[in-house]
């Protein structure tokens, strides 16, 4: 039987938006309340942890993908470099991960754009209509993400220059100690914050409809890691100055909130687009992610079979994306945003532990970067994941289990 394989139409600027629409999104405008809850003007520390741990993380993805140019991620890797239980225990952890990643992105773009009281239905609606438009080809996916990508950089600029021009920085801020929180709670940010971090995922995960996987991936990767980093210091220091820790903390839009502060009556409006925008590009990149490597996974039959299919006219996993979308909805039908967040996280930071332990492996002319970058990554990700709140560390660790019973009895009767 021939193994279903996907068709390669994305270039360089391409795969830099997608990771951008996945980085870039509703992360900056809903992940600064619970890190400045966490470590209050430590956040500033644990982004720097968590830009250092994604360094690792990044670098560690590059070098991977030009070996191995194929859908899954470190899904593929890790069965190629490690074993398939290391490449189950990534891709199952990215998959419930990212699902996790998918309904905290439609939560926050119903947030701003949905009336008071309509906030799931539309959450779920926009669910619904960027499966249909991932179902209708990767290259509709990157012109998209292109667009969406656009519209948040312009409302996130706006939204700076509104929150510096607010005039003095809130006391809090300018007389507090960066070490307020603590370790753990610097820590702790940190592990949130990543969640910001890992949109690079999204283009590996799609290694098999990249040209020239082995130059363009580990470009793209770096090049997207780059740009949101400076974005998001830009971003933490302008609400931190304008509303400072305990404002940020409180603050359910904290970037709308900060921006307001300049009294410029359509700035509400400017912020309001680009993060149901920004949302709604991560939305996107995180459902084709998702399916990408739920059909990897159902490729080698640690997904039920069904999920291998490649629609016969559009070239897209069309199954893996409409089950994606599906629980998606489910999610977003039951859990809340913080809890969503911290939930990824922990199934995130798996999925990148192992992929700098597959990293560190390689040897001879696949590799590309320095191993310390791989130790780093990989004691973070570790690190990271046991100082996220307890709630999504259990959680994660019972879906896990769920997934290892799951592989181990398929494979005992398949024996």
């Amino acid at each position: 039987m021939t193994t279903p394989s996907l068709q390669r139409r994305l270039g360089l600027g391409d795969a830099v938006f997608i990771g951008l629409g996945s980085m870039v999104g509703a992360g900056v405008f809903a992940v600064w309340a619970p890190a400045a809850d966490a470590a209050g003007t430590g956040l500033l520390v644990g982004l720097a942890i968590a830009a250092v741990v994604a360094l690792g993380n990044a670098t560690s993805s590059a070098q991977l993908a030009a070996a191995h140019p194929t859908s899954g991620g470190t899904y593929a890797y890790g069965r190629a470099e490690l074993g398939p239980w290391w490449g189950f225990i990534a891709g199952w952890g990215f998959v419930i991960g990212k699902t996790a990643s998918c309904a905290a992105m439609a939560l926050t773009f119903a947030a701003y754009a949905a009336p008071p009281g309509w906030e799931r239905p539309v959450a779920i609606a926009a669910v619904a209509l960027l499966t249909a438009v991932n179902w209708f080809g990767v290259t509709r996916t990157a012109g998209a993400a292109r667009v969406i990508v656009v519209i948040t950089l312009g409302a996130l600029a706006a939204a700076v220059t509104a929150a510096i021009s607010g005039g003095a920085v809130a006391d809090s801020f300018a007389s507090g100690s960066l070490w307020a929180g603590g370790a753990y709670g610097i820590l702790q940010s940190a592990g949130l914050l990543f969640f910001a971090f890992a949109g690079y995922a999204r283009i590996a995960t799609m290694g098999e409809e990249v040209r020239e996987p082995r130059r363009v991936i580990p470009r793209a990767i770096v090049i997207a890691f780059a740009i949101a980093l400076a974005v998001y210091a830009v971003v933490a220091v302008a609400v931190l100055a304008a509303l400072g820790p305990a404002g940020v903390a409180a603050s359910t839009q904290p970037v709308a909130d900060a921006a307001a502060r300049s009294g410029w009556a359509w700035i509400g409006v400017v912020v309001r687009v680009g993060a149901a925008a920004g949302s709604l590009g991560a939305l996107l990149a995180l459902i084709a992610g998702v399916s990408r490597t739920a059909f990897a996974m159902a490729r080698e039959r640690d997904l039920p079979a069904v999920l291998d299919r490649v629609h016969p006219r559009w070239h897209v996993p069309h199954r893996a994306e409409l089950t994606a979308g599906a629980l998606v909805v489910v999610l977003v039908a039951v859990v809340d945003l913080r809890g969503a967040i911290g939930f990824s996280s922990f199934g995130v930071l798996l999925y990148y532990f192992v992929a700098n332990v597959a990293a560190l492996r390689q040897r001879g002319e696949a590799r590309r970067y320095p191993a310390a970058l791989q130790i780093v990554g990989a004691i973070g990700c570790l690190v990271l994941a046991v100082t996220l709140p307890w709630t999504s560390v259990v959680a994660g660790v019972v879906v896990v289990a769920v997934g290892v019973a799951y592989r181990a009895i398929r494979l005992s009767r398949a024996a």
